[in-house]
């Protein structure tokens, strides 16, 4: 058969180079039509197929597998064997194009192979991704290393294939340019273990809140692959972090806070030193009025006159003995009035305290947990209980620490 055109333009009277060419031409053009007529066919087979099948199953992966074009990769498998089974008919005459054409055909056979898997890959990773159990593991790292494990093998092969050394062989004399392989994949072979250690040690998920101050990296993280990490900033801003980096460098991950049931509040206001004084009886009677200290003060007015009257203590100089102060006073209001309140998580850490004296006064600051860990809900929740402080110091006798526009102090 493959000399059958051939005879018939000898019998013609065509020369023998000429019907060598025209032989070759035409048994090419109809060994192409035939494989792309056969691809079209196989492609619309399996496509009708698999989307029938797709809408007949439950599960949502037969789906994924057409959306990543597994049908149409494995279509051009049987127009491809077609294509290499006879080549070396049509370029009989022809051994040196012969022998490209096979190799052309065994290259482009191994990068079918490796869309094939490819397909399947995505199509993994696609359908972990929508799993609830999966959804903040880092599958694009995994995929990614099977990819270049699947890369290298295809490119060591493509070599052999060209070369004409046997693939083992090929494998072998790698050897010697190692240390070259090693230093073009730096950043995939510490992306590898990198990514690795953050999963077994559960440092980051997908949707972790982190900060990482060296990459001004300061929101949620969207994607976690070989080599990077994405995070989505607050100003929606994206950051690019190397993977190896959060093994190698420190950075917050903010998924404790998250998962604890509160968010933490650590904020202070400086009182002036000079407004904080002993409270005298007329006092301690008009702060009886405000009734989260009603309480407190009337226990502990009685105690402290108990005591000063048992030591015999000379109270005409108000600092002799116990005394109360406007300030001691007012933290313990700010400590009913944040554990009254109803947007404080009250099972966690609440305290209020005065911190180390500053030039500009006494930080006196308010430590607690919000029951709500949404930012905008967070910020007003803030904004409440300090617009309440600054209101009530005044009737504490207090006063808060500003700094005029002159630059001198009040």
């Amino acid at each position: 058969m493959k000399h059958y055109l051939y005879d018939i333009f000898i019998e013609k009277g065509f020369s023998e180079s000429t019907a060598k060419y025209l032989n070759m031409l035409l048994l090419l053009v109809a060994l192409l039509t035939v494989a792309f007529i056969i691809d079209y066919i196989t492609k619309r087979l399996l496509w009708r197929v698999s989307t029938g099948i797709a809408k007949r199953t439950k599960t949502d992966f037969d789906d994924i597998l057409i959306k990543n074009k597994l049908p149409r990769n494995v279509a051009h498998i049987i127009p491809l064997i077609i294509i290499i089974e006879f080549v070396p008919k049509v370029f009989s005459d022809f051994l040196y194009v012969e022998n490209i054409l096979e190799k052309s055909l065994k290259v482009i056979a191994i990068f079918l192979t490796l869309n094939i898997v490819k397909s399947i890959l995505h199509s993994i990773r696609d359908y972990l991704k929508i799993l609830p159990r999966y959804k903040d593991k880092p599958i694009y790292s995994y995929v990614q290393v099977f990819m270049i494990f699947m890369w290298l093998l295809t490119i060591f092969s493509v070599f052999a294939i060209i070369t004409g050394i046997s693939f083992w062989e090929f494998i072998t004399s790698l050897g010697a340019v190692s240390a070259l392989i090693i230093l073009v994949f730096r950043d995939s072979i510490l992306g590898f273990v990198a990514s690795i250690q953050v999963t077994v040690n559960d440092m980051v998920r997908i949707g972790d809140w982190i900060t990482f101050e060296k990459y001004g990296a300061d929101g949620d993280v969207t994607e976690i692959t070989l080599a990077t990490v994405k995070v989505q900033n607050w100003d929606k801003t994206i950051t690019t972090i190397p993977t190896y980096a959060l093994i190698s460098d420190s950075f917050k991950n903010w998924r404790g806070m998250s998962s604890s049931g509160g968010r933490r509040i650590k904020r202070s206001v400086i009182i002036k030193a000079s407004t904080i004084r002993f409270l005298k009886d007329d006092d301690i009677e008009r702060l009886k009025n405000i009734q989260l200290v009603t309480g407190y003060l009337t226990q502990r007015s009685k105690s402290i006159k108990a005591d000063n009257t048992e030591r015999n203590i000379d109270k005409s100089v108000l600092i002799n003995g116990r005394n109360l102060t406007n300030f001691g006073v007012f933290r313990k209001y700010l400590q009913e009035y944040i554990e009254n309140h109803s947007a404080i998580n009250k099972e966690m850490t609440l305290m209020v305290r005065p911190l180390e004296q500053t030039p500009q006064g006494i930080p006196l600051e308010i430590y607690a947990f919000s029951s709500d860990q949404r930012w905008v809900n967070y910020e007003y929740i803030v904004g409440d209980i300090f617009d309440h402080v600054l209101a009530a110091v005044d009737y504490f006798d207090l006063e808060i620490f500003e700094l005029t526009i002159n630059n001198s102090t009040t």
